[in-house]
């Protein structure tokens, strides 16, 4: 089960995004050669007008193939150059490359807000948990900042008690004494280090889940860190509630902006600290491929309960918006590294050289396929850590 919802996120958020370039180029006059659902080798193809529409073997995503996008595509052709101008890529104005280009980037913007219009929706227009890895400030939302269990330790009193990871604290209280809020890990660690001998119980509930619970535990004193524990690892969260009229609106919009201002946050804080320690595994163990990507929904799907649905939603959502900001990178072969031959274009009013174009672009494929290697690979071995 797993593996085909694996299979059928990935496909869909690749697929619009193809479909976006391919209604672009319709749009604007270009002629679409091929429009593909899988990746090739082909098993079936129809040609319907100038296009065939093929189904492929590959089950992952889907490619467009546009008339002229190079140069040498036109060589040879019957037509004459005046029709050919009138259907090839490279003869499209620079606003009309924009657009085909940035097109499906749009289309995995759009799914994303969205996808979380629609599990903001039904969570009461509340997200899921947002780990808190840097200090940042959400722009819009309010804020409702909570503790998670990171890690249990076998054995640990919060192990014998019930404690599992992902659970969030939505309070505390300390011998039958009122409930109370935790508000940050560092407050957490403090209250368990300061209760000693006393019973203190947790108001629990499950990330994954959803499951409500209320936990009693004893700390119990540890020689190597001279304080009292109850053997878990704890991080800040935030939650970020869209309760305003104006924000109930546009929730999708402002929670997607969040969440893309944020993981750029990250990726920025993830960099800065991987030239600072001059360890580059900082940065590459914190990124994901296609394995890694299975994976989380592997673990989405075993752990999720009831809220399987919302959860894989989400998580279709995130990977719709990681998707709209990777292609959009100024990368040669990613839409963005494309988007700059054409702004070249536009500013100058000459089309840049081809052949420097063309093997910037094959050079920028091989990169992004070793990459892509190398990061598989890594989240392998993750398996076997």
């Amino acid at each position: 089960m797993s593996l085909l919802i694996f299979f059928i996120i990935l496909s869909f958020l690749i697929l619009i995004h193809e479909l976006g370039h391919f209604l672009a180029a319709k749009k604007n006059g270009v002629r679409v050669e091929e429009f593909g659902l899988g990746l090739p080798p082909r098993l079936f193809g129809k040609k319907i007008g100038k296009t065939i529409y093929s189904l492929n073997l590959l089950p992952i995503g889907g490619f467009v193939k546009l008339f002229g996008e190079e140069q040498y595509e036109l060589e040879g052709k019957k037509e004459k150059k005046q029709e050919l101008k009138k259907v090839a890529f490279i003869y499209k104005k620079p606003w009309q490359k924009s657009i085909i280009i940035l097109a499906g980037v749009f289309m995995n913007l759009l799914a994303g807000i969205i996808i979380f219009y629609i599990t903001l929706s039904l969570n009461n227009f509340q997200s899921t948990s947002i780990p808190l890895i840097t200090k940042t400030k959400f722009t819009f939302g309010q804020e409702n900042k909570k503790v998670i269990i990171a890690n249990v330790n076998k054995n640990s009193p919060a192990f014998n008690a019930g404690i599992k990871p992902e659970d969030v604290v939505l309070g505390y209280k300390i011998n039958g004494n009122e409930w109370k809020n935790i508000d940050s890990a560092s407050e957490f660690i403090n209250i368990v280090k300061n209760t000693k001998d006393q019973l203190i119980s947790f108001k629990l509930q499950n990330n994954k889940n959803g499951e409500e619970k209320i936990i009693t535990v004893k700390p119990v004193y540890n020689q190597d860190l001279k304080r009292y524990i109850i053997g878990v690892n704890v991080m800040d969260i935030v939650i970020l509630n869209y309760q305003k009229p104006v924000d109930k609106i546009f929730a999708g919009i402002f929670h997607s902006y969040n969440l893309m201002d944020y993981n750029l946050k990250i990726f920025g804080h993830l960099f800065s600290t991987a030239v600072k320690e001059k360890d580059p595994g900082t940065l590459t163990n914190s990124l994901s491929g296609p394995v890694g990507i299975f994976a989380v929904v592997d673990d989405t799907v075993k752990r999720s309960g009831q809220k399987l649905l919302i959860n894989i939603l989400e998580l279709a959502g995130l990977i719709s918006l990681s998707l709209a900001l990777m292609n959009v990178l100024p990368f040669p072969a990613l839409d963005g590294g494309r988007l700059i031959f054409v702004i070249y274009e536009w500013i100058t009013g000459k089309q840049p050289n081809k052949n420097i174009e063309k093997y910037l672009n094959f050079f920028g494929f091989l990169i992004l396929i070793g990459l892509a290697i190398f990061i598989s690979i890594n989240d392998i071995a993750k398996f076997f850590r």
